[in-house]
């Protein structure tokens, strides 16, 4: 199975670390030819970097850097790249070592957010799961991915991470398809649970639940990828195979953007219970 494309986002990122190496390089007197030349690679190598085809390793930034005498823009120019490589991570490489450790992955990024977004248009946000709905989707995914089964650790670390829900100082806004509430995970009673878990959330003073109902006009509210935004410091959003970071001010804003056209058009407080008895009653 091939690797998925890289979304744009990363190319684009790809693209200005290529510039800089361009610039350097020109800054130099160098050809791109010479440069490769010196190198020991094939002439196309510094074509591919240029131009954001090919991402550079530690050591290609090192020898960039050492040919056109700027060595001292080697370290700023690694991190760059080592940033890129780590906004796109497929879900296999990250979950090889433990679901549980990729729920404790997070926990340094919540504990220091204050203001969390969540659009959902997949499952339940995680922070508003009950244990028996967490640990029907973690069936699913060792049983898909292959995945180390340490499923039991991974609902106890996500469960133990919803204490940010309640430690004051902090702003929650949820954003939920209904199709959600309608999709049953795990058996029809542990959906039902669950729906009536989040009816109980709705009642947290510093918290925001939206429903946006099957049926209505969506406008500029296009349905799309579950994503989430902390602060106005980094989105995340949730692909087949893997998982997306974006901390461009730029992209963070088209993504605060999304959220407030979704929010435009969802159902809030007894609007939403109502639709969430809905999809309770049709469980039976």
């Amino acid at each position: 199975m091939s690797r998925p494309s890289p979304p744009s986002s990363i190319q684009q990122a790809r693209e200005a670390l290529g510039k800089r190496l361009r610039e350097i390089r020109q800054d130099s007197g160098l050809t791109a030819r010479a440069l490769a030349a010196a190198a020991g690679w094939h002439e196309s190598k510094s074509s591919r970097l240029e131009n954001g085809k090919t991402s550079p390793s530690d050591e290609d930034i090192r020898i960039w850097t050492r040919i056109c005498q700027a060595e001292e823009k080697a370290a700023d120019l690694i991190a760059t790249a080592r940033g890129i490589d780590g906004m796109y991570v497929e879900w296999r490489r990250v979950e090889s070592a433990g679901l549980k450790r990729v729920q404790e992955s997070v926990l340094p990024l919540f504990e220091r957010t204050h203001w969390f977004r969540f659009y959902q248009s997949q499952v339940i946000p995680g922070l508003l799961q009950t244990q028996d709905y967490t640990r029907a989707i973690l069936k699913t995914v060792v049983a898909l991915r292959d995945a180390p089964d340490d499923i039991e650790e991974s609902v106890a670390a996500r469960m133990a991470r919803q204490h940010v829900l309640h430690s004051g100082g902090r702003r929650f806004a949820f954003l939920i398809e209904e199709w959600v509430l309608r999709s049953v995970i795990g058996s029809p009673s542990t959906m039902v649970n669950q729906l009536r878990h989040l009816i109980g959330m709705t009642a947290a003073p510093s918290l925001s639940l939206g429903v946006i109902p099957m049926g209505v006009v969506r406008g500029n509210a296009w349905p799309c990828e579950s994503f989430s935004v902390y602060d106005e410091k980094q989105a995340a959003c949730e692909l087949v195979s893997a998982g997306l970071t974006v901390k461009q001010p730029s992209e963070i804003a088209e993504y605060a953007k999304t959220f407030t056209e979704l929010a435009g058009i969802a159902a809030y407080g007894a609007s939403a219970r109502k639709l969430i008895d809905s999809a309770i009653d049709a469980l039976g």
